[in-house]
């Protein structure tokens, strides 16, 4: 795996990914979304939640990129231990904040908000569906803050009233969704 943009592009890092239980996005699919991403977002300026993340991969084109405020989120102990060695080798992990915890523990108990949030969930989750719901309830975004979701074909969203876009790289589908630069007002 590879860095594919910024001040570390090029940089590799090897997981032994043969023994765990990821599924890391394709250089094809992640320089796709981070060319989206280049027209949407300030990298030096935002706030980044990567949720279910694996390698870490997500992360550290973010800060090749100019980003120093990420959380980065898993379970799985050989992932996180493997993110705060590659954090080291990498001269960033004054950049990454690592945590340790399931990642709807980690929803229900956050009280941040960011600017951007990436969900690369196992495809097979059987709670999946449930994501975008759950991080626009708990109000996860700030105000104009987008949220991106990846997923196999099985899932659709395309009824959420946050979807703004939806990308398709193969079997890899990415769902873009919004929080509203303004607040509705109830009746």
């Amino acid at each position: 795996m590879r860095i594919i943009g910024g001040t570390l592009k090029g940089r590799r890092f090897n997981p032994p990914a043969d023994k765990w239980p990821t599924r890391p996005t394709t250089d094809y699919a992640k320089e796709a979304l981070f060319n989206i991403l280049n027209n949407l977002l300030s990298f030096d300026e935002v706030k980044v939640l990567d949720l279910f993340g694996g390698t870490g991969s997500h992360g550290y084109e973010f800060v090749s990129r100019g980003c120093t405020d990420i959380t980065y989120v898993d379970k799985f102990a050989p992932c996180v231990q493997f993110v705060r060695k590659t954090t080291e080798a990498l001269g960033i992990g004054q950049y990454i904040r690592i945590v340790q915890m399931d990642v709807f523990r980690f929803i229900d108990s956050n009280s941040a908000q960011y600017d951007y949030i990436f969900a690369g969930p196992p495809y097979a989750l059987p709670t999946i569906d449930t994501i975008p719901d759950l991080i626009f309830e708990k109000k996860m975004l700030n105000p104009g803050g987008l949220f991106v979701m990846e997923h196999n074909p099985h899932h659709k969203f395309l009824d959420h009233p946050q979807l703004i876009d939806v990308r398709n790289y193969g079997k890899t589908i990415f769902k873009l969704f919004q929080e509203s630069e303004t607040p509705v007002s109830q009746p």
